[in-house]
């Protein structure tokens, strides 16, 4: 996989998990109050760019990991 390949899967996996975990856990911790946009939106713009650096460090040791995992439990990697 090229590294813009990469960079746009890490990018999008990124945003729609990030979307919907910081989606749920603002709800858990403030309900749904008056700014709740607002916060999530904070939450969303904070936790975003960190997760898709994250996911952009880590595809490659994640893909051979999964080879490793299929591999061993007999699918075709």
């Amino acid at each position: 996989m090229d590294n813009k390949a990469r960079f746009i899967l890490a990018a999008t996996m990124s945003s729609m998990m990030v979307a919907m975990v910081t989606l749920i856990v603002t709800w858990l911790n403030l309900g749904l109050r008056h700014d709740f946009i607002l916060q999530w939106a904070k939450a969303y713009i904070i936790a975003w760019p960190i997760a898709a650096i994250t996911g952009y460090a880590i595809l490659p040791m994640a893909r051979r990991f999964t080879d490793r995992v299929v591999a061993r439990i007999g699918g075709a990697a």
